[in-house]
């Protein structure tokens, strides 16, 4: 077994040399020994201490999430049958594993010994957050429960892993298992060079002439934006939005449709079996649990009342929409897949500046390094670049982060967006900030993203959308890089409640939109000349078009999550279909055809982690939005309040409480206002 890469875990990962047959394995080894481990931990336990209880426990934790990380990431972005099978297997045996823990009633009432022990009060506030989630989470995981009903809720979230993973997998094989071979550029006229270029790139990919268009989030957005083709434009929105149903495309009809409707169908019933053998009435009620929300109602409300101030926005913004095309020769009713593409046009003559225009101006090179000075301002970090590290592809890039002259984190760049790689962007941890056998353990993030790649000798050129994009998933990175707390528990991202985990994402995203911070981060990637002052302020004035649409679509979908959830009826299961016809009745000012199957899509809610908690996404942003408004008042890089965030926010992960902690940095609770200003929807 000791040729076995992932027990080499006290190093970087070694992915070239981690193949599917070693994954089993190792898990079953590293289980096996920590479950011989916590039996004779327990049995030699009379007083209970951080030392003797917690430490051990963490070690073994850590040992666990070093050598699983590897393999969960590499399931994301090099995909391929074998792993998918040993990944499969993997997550099984884990949550099989993470249930025991969590049922453990020897294991609970230690901890609840040492939170009633004299020494608790001695430990650090990290430490007792700490001690204080894990009971709370012994609770959730059914500590609780009769024998019988463990046993139930053990085979549920056995079943859910399941169900998540096949949700992703067909996601992902639906999206890839699509595309569309184009023999003449006339059928994709309107389309800028850039993504022409892209478009046949794809096609020598695949040996052919001519030129491909796929589902992949570039190539889509390219057809649906710019395409005069209409025709065209309705056969990719078609495949893109059935994706994972049971009317989806494909190619290959053995391999297809990857219908995830079933999926959904035994995912809610049994998220609601779960809620209900905990005391909760829904799902919806088991997930604000470990949020800031505090009550249903209060998730509901906030954002019903976000609706209605958005909804009269929204109209006008859909009004224009339709007034512009009728005006610019569409005939006949404006559709789904007309949207982007008169609403490009419709930017275009308004602000004139589009996308493509300013993609000229934001070569990913130039953005990344911009990115890196302006947190260097804010923070005073530096990012340095690393060589001759292993890695699993050559686009790879691999950072150190400084501070002071010292090491405090590491990174992985995966930006660009190729075949068997999960899309969308996210960020994820390699390894987490906590002391390791009397030495400090570094952060090391993944941090991912699915840009358009250089093509020949040009580089990679990103839209402002995706500079946005990439300012968000660094925002992640940040909270999990610079933590202070060295306890893995409440470490970075861990144990901040979910509603508040975007908070650092979307903060970040606001130097995007501000022009001292936009010369760092722009210049031409041919002339370097800097981006043009006219060009500036168009973008800026264009900042919040169609806000009052996007806006009302975000909250769309949150509604649609969590009402799913909270009206869940065991006896009489409601289609989701039904549930998200009725909540665009009452909200959306765009209604989608009735093929578009957006929930078979839905991979936040039904393989990633926000389950009744999309709204995390408007709940955050209300803090971001306000926090940001602090720098508005003090100065876009005013170190000390840079330094104020930092301290209360960045570093201290979730060892405290979220709304103090705000509240530390604002000086009051946020509200409302900056978010509603910011997006145009109030003065």
């Amino acid at each position: 077994m000791s040729d076995n890469p992932l027990f080499d875990v006290e190093q970087l990962p070694p992915f070239s040399k981690i193949q599917a047959g070693h994954v089993e394995p190792a898990i079953d080894r590293l289980l096996t020994d920590a479950r011989t481990a916590l039996s004779a931990q327990l049995a030699g336990l009379s007083e209970p201490s951080w030392k003797t209880l917690v430490e051990p426990i963490e070690s073994r934790d850590d040992q666990l999430n070093k050598a699983w990380s590897p393999v969960s990431h590499l399931h994301a972005v090099c995909n391929n049958d074998d792993l998918r099978k040993a990944y499969s297997a993997g997550v099984a045996k884990l949550t099989e594993y993470g249930t025991e823990l969590g049922q453990n009633k020897d294991l609970f009432n230690a901890y609840q010994a040492l939170a009633t022990a004299p020494e608790f009060g001695n430990l650090n506030c990290a430490q007792q957050r700490s001690v204080n989630d894990a009971i709370r989470n012994f609770k959730l995981a059914g500590v609780d429960l009769p024998e019988d009903k463990q046993e139930m809720y053990g085979e549920i979230k056995n079943r859910l892993s399941e169900l998540s993973t096949a949700f992703s997998n067909n996601v992902m094989d639906a999206t890839q298992g699509w595309y569309k071979h184009i023999a003449e550029s006339t059928e994709l006229a309107g389309l800028p060079q850039s993504q022409l270029d892209s478009a046949g790139q794809q096609a020598k990919g695949k040996s052919l002439e001519g030129y491909i268009v796929t589902l992949d989030i570039p190539s889509y957005f390219a057809v649906m934006q710019y395409a005069d083709n209409r025709v065209l434009r309705e056969e990719i929105y078609r495949a893109y939005v059935s994706r994972a149903s049971a009317s989806s495309f494909c190619l290959d009809d053995s391999k297809g449709p990857w219908d995830n409707g079933p999926l959904i169908e035994e995912i809610l019933s049994l998220r609601h079996q779960l809620a209900q053998l905990l005391g909760f009435n829904n799902y919806a009620e088991r997930s604000i649990a470990t949020k800031m929300a505090s009550a249903t109602e209060e998730v509901v409300d906030f954002l019903t009342e976000l609706a209605n101030k958005t909804r009269p926005v929204a109209e006008q913004d859909l009004a224009e929409l339709k007034a512009f095309a009728s005006a610019n020769g569409l005939q006949d009713e404006l559709q789904a897949w007309d949207l982007a593409y008169y609403g490009e046009k419709l930017k275009q003559e308004q602000y004139s500046v589009s996308q493509e225009e300013l993609r000229q101006y934001f070569p990913a090179a130039k953005v990344q390094q911009g990115l890196f000075t302006i947190v260097n301002k804010l923070y005073g970090i530096d990012v340095v670049a690393e060589e001759g590290f292993d890695t699993w592809h050559e686009d790879v890039e691999l950072y150190r982060v400084e501070k002071d002259g010292d090491v405090i984190a590491r990174f992985y760049f995966d930006i660009y967006a190729r075949e068997n790689k999960r899309g969308g962007a996210w960020m994820d941890e390699c390894r987490v900030r906590r002391i390791n056998n009397g030495k400090l353990q570094l952060p090391v993030a993944y941090l991912v993203c699915n840009f358009t790649p250089p093509i020949g000798d040009k580089p990679s050129l990103l839209t402002h959308d995706e500079v946005t994009t990439l300012f968000h998933e660094f925002g992640h990175g940040l909270h999990h890089m610079l933590t202070k707390v060295d306890v893995a528990a409440v470490s970075g991202i861990n144990g901040v409640p979910w509603d508040a985990v975007e908070l650092p994402s979307q903060f970040m995203e606001n130097w995007c939109w501000q022009g001292e911070a936009l010369a760092m981060i722009s210049s031409h990637h041919e002339t370097g000349e800097p981006l043009p002052g006219d060009l500036l302020r168009k973008l800026l004035a264009a900042k919040n078009f169609q806000a009052g649409m996007q806006m009302l679509r975000q909250i769309e979908f949150s509604l649609f999550d969590f009402l799913l959830h909270q009206n869940y009826n065991a006896d009489h299961p409601e289609d989701p279909q039904k549930v998200l016809d009725r909540i665009r009745k009452n909200i959306a000012v765009v209604t989608p055809p009735v093929f578009n199957k957006f929930q078979n899509g839905f991979s936040h809610i039904f393989s990633g982690g926000y389950a009744a908690g999309y709204y995390s996404y408007k709940w955050a942003e209300v803090l971001s939005a306000d926090a940001f408004s602090k720098f508005e008042e003090e100065g876009i890089f005013n170190q000390r309040t840079g330094r104020r965030f930092l301290e209360n926010i960045l570093e201290k992960g979730g060892s405290q409480d979220i709304a103090e902690l705000y509240k530390k940095f604002r000086g009051r609770q946020s509200n409302i206002d900056a978010l509603l200003r910011h997006n145009g929807i109030t003065a």
